[in-house]
């Protein structure tokens, strides 16, 4: 599963995801995080609309029966939309990282640029795997 790294989106070395839309970045973990993480049990984002995130600050955590880990903003911005679905069906997140199971939406775009692309991500996960 994590040798399929979807191209047009941008990756954190965290194992998050940022895709642009509109002006807009929807906001996830990859299908690598996932991976690690096995089944995912409790999504808790602390971020509510309206409220500015900082690139590289946690903005909630994930939890699975193995670990608990932090969810870090890929990029900075205000929260405008936030996937409140997760709070009664985290597993939407093992079913469908890069779709459903998306965590919130920052306005703005700006250092989405200096993001990884896909190319960059998939070898970050090949170090990662050894």
């Amino acid at each position: 599963m994590s040798d399929s790294v979807p191209s047009g989106l941008k990756y954190t070395k965290d194992h998050e995801w940022a895709k642009v839309e509109g002006g807009n970045v929807a906001v996830g973990v990859t299908a690598f995080a996932v991976e690690q993480l096995g089944d995912i049990t409790l999504v808790n984002i602390d971020a509510k609309v309206g409220d500015t995130l900082t690139a590289g600050k946690a903005f909630g955590t994930i939890e699975s029966v193995k670990t608990l880990s932090d969810l870090f903003a890929p990029l900075s911005g205000k929260v405008v939309k936030v996937n409140h679905e997760l709070e009664t069906k985290p597993e939407l997140v093992n079913e469908d990282c890069y779709g459903k199971g998306w965590m919130v939406v920052i306005a703005g775009d700006a250092g989405a640029s200096d993001l990884l692309d896909d190319k960059a991500y998939a070898e970050l996960l090949k170090t990662a795997a050894h």
